[in-house]
């Protein structure tokens, strides 16, 4: 019964940000020219053959916030699942990839962005994080520079094992350096030799056993989360600022009551995005376990496919049953 239970809170935990509940390991954070060492665990799902899951996103830009409790003019950036991402076909995708031959500077804006999750133990960190969570076994959101190094090693015929063995498996070096303003990992490495487990670390695997990383991509949006993302979309291409009473309940950028957190791809973020609020701001896609559906769902279905439709409909919902 206990391990039910636990497995059950972990589920829920998966769906929540990741920075909501210090699982993350922020090796962004990591002074330059110098190293974390941290030791990569396998998925809990036995059918996925690799140690992380993929996450498609897209950011959507937008000229401000408007209807919140703290309004800017600020440029935000809201962060929407990409619905490829679920084995459907994503409408933002659908409509950009022909503007690769028209537009190539718009398509590549509003393009999905790649990130890959996945967990494992801290072995050792340069620098103090502070509030660490309870469970040692942590998440690891990785960019795409950084898989290739893990890959490279994994090709390494060296590597005998699997690097995820307990009992032969191997650490990996992060060593952050720069590359002009840029964050950069190429000097990152697996290290020469394996390395059991410590007792530490199997009482923990133990004791809170492995997480299934597809939890911590989100829900599969439904019908209408499928429609207000089509609608988030046409705003910002129209230049609109974000509705934060039409959106609010299922997006909200940066500062403007969302939980901060780093975006995907961090290992390629300028030291002046990192240090700017705006320029990375996301929110998680909200889901049955984090939000009160009663309080936004729409009573029927939109009848229309316009997206101007669906915003009126949405601050209506918001005006008769407000959030708290």
């Amino acid at each position: 019964m206990r391990k039910m239970l636990r497995e059950e809170e972990e589920k829920k935990s998966g769906n929540r940000s990741s920075s909501g509940d210090k699982a993350s390991y922020p090796y962004w954070n990591i002074p330059e020219k110098q190293t974390a060492v941290v030791r990569f665990l396998p998925d809990k799902d036995d059918d996925n053959p690799w140690f992380w899951v993929e996450r498609q996103t897209i950011k959507l830009p937008f000229d401000g916030v408007v209807g919140g409790e703290h309004p800017t003019n600020n440029p935000q950036i809201v962060t929407v699942p990409c619905i490829d991402m679920f084995g459907d076909s994503c409408p933002i995708i659908a409509e950009t990839r022909p503007w690769w031959k028209t537009n190539e500077a718009l398509a590549r804006k509003y393009w999905k962005k790649r990130s890959y999750i996945s967990q494992g133990f801290v072995v050792s960190s340069p620098f103090e994080e502070g509030d660490t969570p309870e469970n040692p076994i942590r998440r690891f959101i990785v960019g795409p520079s950084l898989l290739e190094k893990l890959k490279a090693g994994l090709t390494d015929i060296e590597m005998e094992h699997t690097p995820t063995d307990y009992l032969n498996g191997t650490d990996f070096k992060i060593k952050k350096s720069k590359k002009g303003d840029y964050n950069n990992y190429d000097t990152s490495e697996w290290s020469r030799r394996s390395r059991p487990l410590s007792e530490a670390e199997q009482i923990a695997l133990e004791q809170h056993g492995l997480f299934n990383l597809k939890d911590f991509l989100g829900a599969r949006p439904d019908a209408e989360g499928v429609a207000v993302i089509k609608a988030l979309f046409r705003a910002s291409l129209d230049g609109d600022p974000f509705d934060m009473a039409a959106y609010g309940s299922y997006y909200k950028p940066y500062g403007a009551g969302a939980v901060s957190s780093v975006p995907e791809g961090v290992d390629d973020l300028s030291s002046t995005q990192r240090n700017t609020g705006a320029s990375y701001a996301r929110s998680e896609p909200r889901t049955v376990e984090t939000v009160e559906i009663a309080e936004v769902t729409l009573t029927d279905e939109p009848t229309s496919n316009n997206p101007k439709d669906l915003l009126a409909k949405l601050r209506e919902r918001a005006t008769v049953a407000p959030r708290s």
